[in-house]
């Protein structure tokens, strides 16, 4: 479905009073599956065939203020309820058995589209690029095309949140980047990608907790409005 004039984007976050480290969030993943029974696709993104479904993921798997989190946007909210219903077992947690403790359910509702003003939003531990984006930051030196290089796939990445929710924007998106961390190198799919520590103005208002960029699913790359 299309969205046009009222661009509504409705989102549950799950909080639990587990703490959990951020290379943890695979193994809560894993054991949200488990306690869902691989019944929705949505909780793991693959179809019966095990293929991966290539939409923007509905749900996904966070670490919030130390504790685990689980996000659910759109259609994706309508799961909250079979994983409520199925939160009866001990979850595997690494190698750590415990039960997932339910500590708040906050549901949101966003507008989600260009203003005339710009909002200023964090993300966090964001894995913006690919082959040739990384090839062309390494090489240069100048800090301002540096900042041109992540601004130009922080729209992209928007525009593609934009589209998995089925909203086209008829006029231009801006970001500014307004801040770079030191970067880090993560692991993601089992090789080694630059993530960084972003503080960045948009003119698009978007939902606290989403994720952009690769690995959504499992807390790369989540954004806060500040």
């Amino acid at each position: 479905m299309i969205k046009h004039d009222t661009n509504h984007i409705k989102t549950f976050r799950l909080n639990f009073s587990n703490p959990i480290s951020f290379n943890e969030i695979p193994y809560l993943r894993g054991a949200i599956i488990k306690i869902t029974k691989k019944q929705e696709i949505l909780f793991h993104n693959h179809d019966k065939d095990n293929t991966f479904r290539y939409d923007y993921p509905l749900i996904q798997y966070k670490r919030i203020n130390g504790n685990a989190a689980i996000i659910f946007i759109e259609r994706g909210t309508d799961k909250i309820i079979d994983f409520i219903n199925n939160n009866k077992d001990i979850a595997d947690i690494g190698n750590r058995k415990t039960t997932l403790e339910i500590e708040k359910v906050d549901a949101n509702d966003t507008i989600v589209q260009i203003w005339e003003s710009e909002f200023t939003y964090s993300i966090r531990k964001y894995l913006p690029l690919n082959k040739i984006n990384y090839e062309k930051y390494i090489q240069t030196d100048d800090i301002i095309e540096k900042y041109q290089i992540l601004e130009n796939v922080l729209v992209g990445n928007i525009l593609s949140f934009a589209k998995g929710m089925g909203i086209y924007f008829n006029n231009k998106i801006k970001v500014t980047i307004l801040q770079v961390d030191e970067p880090k190198v993560y692991r993601f799919k089992n090789i080694k990608m630059m993530g960084f520590d972003i503080r960045f103005k948009s003119n698009v208002s978007l939902p606290d907790y989403i994720g952009l960029g690769k690995g959504v699913s499992i807390g790369f790359g989540m954004i806060k409005r500040l």
